[in-house]
């Protein structure tokens, strides 16, 4: 019987992904003790230091993915996804008025010297939930009743964390835009959140001149590419393209001419050209709408779309947006330079990453990490400790290791013959993918800096425990499968 089962077991459990999750958080809680270890002389074990807290929370982790595995009922976590996401979001609205204020963000639960973050629980009920409900069989992406249901459980709580300031969790959110393009969301969704971060960049790096030109250009060439008239599409849009090139120089000779009454001159050009481009939608509408041209139907909602993103983007920048981050944007977007200020925890890092060369310095060796140079080494800024005590070589480990458990992760989903699990294990793997994008992105400058934990790397129980509890739901719904079939 004995034999039977550990047969069972050798067979049914992912060990790969186990494998790399314990060498994660070996990892990590090693380079936490390394960025702690100047300023904290202590045994990596001492609980009265970072390191040592990491041990325990490891200890309680593994407790946990061994509960997971072998004591609950995998089909537990399908019928729990109702009442934990309900559950979840009344504790994200009540941290709201209850919770304690960190770094700027209300979003935290203080017990002691214990906190919770609601926001991180919020990604596993969600996750559950949008599995559940898009693997029933009635469930279509494509029937606007079934979209709408979707976008519910994903927009409710996003917007709630968005109003604990919590920027970063919020944005992880849009990592979920994977799992639904997997079930059959069309890939132009992806384009159109593309487009959305073009032209807020663009608004506020350019002007929202530059924006609308853009975003006409854009679509004009969607749709020429859609239909194969490339020709046409551009014949059409020659006379309009050269009054918008012209409008800039035409706007400052009206500007010039003493002639030209003063109302005129306080018309900006970005007016015009919405001006002409809202008196041309009603004929495009018509058109699409005789042609039946479904394309050319939705590339008028995507402008529509478009024009609010860009006239919202001030908005979204100076009254969403905290100072620090408002700052760092544009410290990241070449707006401001500060190299002392909000940028510094970036210049930074990049001297660490950067200092550890190939090979790196060596273990407790980094000069940046030995003299604390870089703020929040141990939590946000953990990979930076990584890439001067490591090098390149420590880096390409750690990211390996990432992409491989990704990649496992979406393996073992898509063998699944149960939809449950396979949506499942795509929102467990790209929520780890936009945590990983985001941490690394901002460590080396390509980001701004948002405070964000890297899986199983980044110091703190509440994080380590989020994933731990992700990613063995998962392994468990896999071999929960696989000794059956």
């Amino acid at each position: 019987m004995g034999g039977s089962y550990e047969r069972t077991l050798r067979k049914s459990l992912d060990w790969h992904l186990v494998l790399m999750y314990l060498l994660l958080i070996i990892i990590g809680w090693v380079n936490i003790y390394a960025s702690i270890h100047s300023s904290e002389p202590s045994s990596i074990f001492d609980i009265g230091f970072r390191s040592g807290k990491q041990f325990l929370w490891i200890l309680t982790s593994i407790g946990l993915a061994l509960t997971i595995l072998f004591v609950i009922n995998p089909k537990f976590w399908e019928g729990i996804s109702l009442p934990t996401y309900i559950l979840v979001l009344g504790l994200l609205v009540a941290v709201i008025f209850l919770g304690t204020e960190v770094k700027g963000s209300k979003s935290w639960f203080k017990f002691g010297d214990i906190g919770f973050q609601p926001a991180e629980i919020s990604k596993i009920t969600t996750s559950l939930l949008l599995a559940m409900v898009m693997s029933r069989p009635s469930f279509k992406l494509t029937r606007s009743k079934d979209f709408f249901i979707v976008a519910a459980i994903l927009g409710l709580p996003m917007l709630i964390i968005l109003a604990e300031s919590e920027t970063g969790s919020a944005l992880v959110y849009v990592g979920f835009i994977f799992v639904l393009y997997r079930e059959g969301l069309s890939g132009w969704t992806l384009v159109a959140i593309g487009m959305a971060i073009l032209l807020f960049i663009l608004t506020l790096t350019c002007s929202p001149l530059v924006s609308m030109l853009v975003l006409i250009g854009l679509i004009t060439a969607f749709n020429a590419l859609d239909s194969g008239r490339i020709g046409r599409w551009l014949v059409t849009m020659v006379p309009f393209i050269v009054a918008m090139a012209l409008l800039p120089k035409g706007s400052a000779l009206i500007q010039e001419n003493p002639d030209i009454p003063a109302a005129l001159k306080t018309i900006k050009p970005v007016w015009v050209v919405l001006g002409i481009s809202m008196a041309s939608l009603p004929f495009l509408l018509v058109r699409a709408w005789r042609n039946k041209d479904r394309f050319l139907l939705m590339s008028c909602f995507g402008f529509l779309a478009g024009v609010i993103m860009i006239f919202s983007a001030d908005f979204i920048f100076n009254d969403v947006l905290q100072d620090h981050q408002r700052k760092r944007i544009e410290v990241l977007l070449g707006m401001k330079e500060d190299p002392s200020g909000v940028g510094y925890n970036v210049n930074q890092s990049m001297i660490a990453i950067g200092s550890g060369g190939f090979a790196g310095k060596g273990f407790l060796n980094g000069t940046q990490t030995t003299y604390g140079f870089v703020p929040e080494q141990s939590t946000d800024f953990i990979f930076c400790t990584v890439g001067e005590e490591w090098g390149f070589l420590g880096c390409a480990v750690v990211i390996l290791l990432y992409v491989m458990l990704i990649w496992r992760i979406l393996h073992d989903a898509e063998r699944s013959r149960e939809p449950f699990t396979r949506i499942y294990g795509y929102c467990v793997a790209s929520c780890i993918f936009m945590h990983l994008f985001i941490n690394i992105g901002m460590t080396i400058g390509l980001m701004p800096v948002i405070g964000i934990p890297l899986p199983f790397l980044s110091y703190g129980g509440s994080s380590l425990w989020t994933f731990t509890i992700m990613l063995f739901i998962f392994i468990a719904l896999d071999r929960q499968e696989k000794k059956y079939f």
